[in-house]
C-alpha cells in the first residue's frame, strides 16, 4: 500500500551550537538531551479500585554540557561566581542576574541551516567537572558543565 503524503525527514543530532551570554567560546561536544516532565498525581476517590489521575508539578532535568579543555576558563569563572553569590560573598542578596543566564541551543544540518532553536531560560551552574586525567590512552580531556535550568521553549519561526 502506498504512503499518502509526504515522507517526514528526521534531524541528525551531530551538530549545534550553544549561544551563551558572557561565554566567548561556548563550541561543546556533547550536549545532554532538553526534556520537561510533567509528575502524574493519582488518588482514589471512595475507595475506587481505579485510580483519578491528574497532571501534577511540571519539572526541567539539569542539563549537562561537554568540550575538550583549554586556557580558556569561562565556565569556571560563571561556575565561582554562582557559588560566591550563593554563599553569600557577592553581595547581601545577589540578584539573579548576577549569575543565572539564559542561552540557545540551535541545532544545525551539514550545511549549517538552522533546523531547530531551543531557548532555555535562568540557567545557572550547578556542578564543574576539569577533566579526568589518564596517562594510559590517548583521548583528550575532557570539561564538563551541569546547568540547572527553570524551563526551555522552542523558538518558533515565522
Amino acid at each position: 500500500m502506498p504512503v499518502i503524503g509526504s515522507p517526514r525527514s528526521y534531524y541528525n543530532k551531530f551538530k549545534f551550537l550553544v549561544e551563551i551570554d558572557e561565554i566567548t567560546y561556548a563550541g561543546f561536544q556533547k550536549c545532554s538531551e532538553l526534556s520537561a516532565e510533567l509528575a502524574k498525581i493519582e488518588h482514589h476517590e471512595g475507595g475506587s479500585l481505579i485510580p483519578n489521575k491528574s497532571p501534577g508539578r511540571l519539572s526541567f532535568p539539569d542539563i549537562t554540557l561537554e568540550r575538550g579543555a583549554t586556557k580558556d576558563l569561562e565556565l569556571y569563572l560563571w561556575f565561582e561566581k554562582t557559588a560566591r553569590a550563593s554563599a553569600g560573598l557577592g553581595g547581601a542578596g545577589a540578584p539573579d542576574s548576577a549569575y543565572k543566564r539564559t542561552f540557545d541551543i540551535v541545532q544545525l544540518d551539514r550545511d549549517d541551516t538552522i533546523l531547530q532553536r531551543w531557548t532555555v531560560f535562568n540557567a545557572w551552574p550547578i556542578k564543574f567537572v576539569a577533566g579526568e586525567w589518564d596517562m594510559t590512552t590517548d583521548e583528550k580531556v575532557m570539561t564538563s558543565v551541569t546547568l540547572a535550568i527553570d524551563y526551555f521553549e522552542p523558538v518558533l519561526r515565522p
